[in-house]
């Protein structure tokens, strides 16, 4: 036996302060693991999604591609269709543009107005971009349109999330 003996006291504070730890860690675990556990989650399918235009087929001239994929928040699958304007630029790059006007987000179209031929055209509030989707001054968009990120995979153009326009 030790020379220092536990005081009943000294026995039940141990006691207690051990079990209210491990109850108070019982409780905390599902709370920490619920915050963290989506960092630690591996990426589902990519960033990028498949596009049916084959990379032969794009030209000069902006073309609408519409693409789809499946989105999940949390138990919830839905199908997200989304649009680009794809096309190739003089030094053969492929440039893929969102069609959301940085103004309103309103739908831009590539030659939707008579008076701006080659230019992107917002109907909501006559915004111009150009073909680039640089915004052009005096219009109202106040931004260049975003861009996709574009990866060849087989012959088949894939497309990214938009981020902000590196041709401008």
């Amino acid at each position: 036996m030790s020379k220092h003996r536990v005081s009943r006291r000294q026995f039940l504070n141990y006691t207690l302060t051990g079990v209210g730890g491990f109850m108070a860690a019982g409780m905390l675990m599902p709370m920490v693991r619920f915050a963290v556990d989506p960092v630690l989650q591996p990426k589902g399918a990519g960033d990028f999604h498949p596009t049916k235009l084959k990379v032969d087929e794009i030209t000069n001239e902006p073309q609408r591609v519409d693409f789809s994929y499946e989105q999940k928040d949390a138990w919830y699958v839905s199908e997200v269709t989304n649009t680009a304007w794809v096309y190739k630029n003089e030094k053969g790059e492929i440039v893929a543009l969102s069609p959301i006007c940085k103004h309103l987000g309103c739908t831009v179209n590539w030659n939707g107005d008579q008076k701006h031929q080659n230019m992107f055209y917002c109907p909501c509030h006559n915004g111009l971009y150009e073909k680039n989707g640089k915004n052009v001054p005096g219009t109202p968009p106040t931004a260049p349109l975003d861009a996709y990120p574009t990866k060849v995979v087989d012959g088949y153009l894939y497309l990214g999330k938009p981020k902000a326009n590196p041709f401008v």
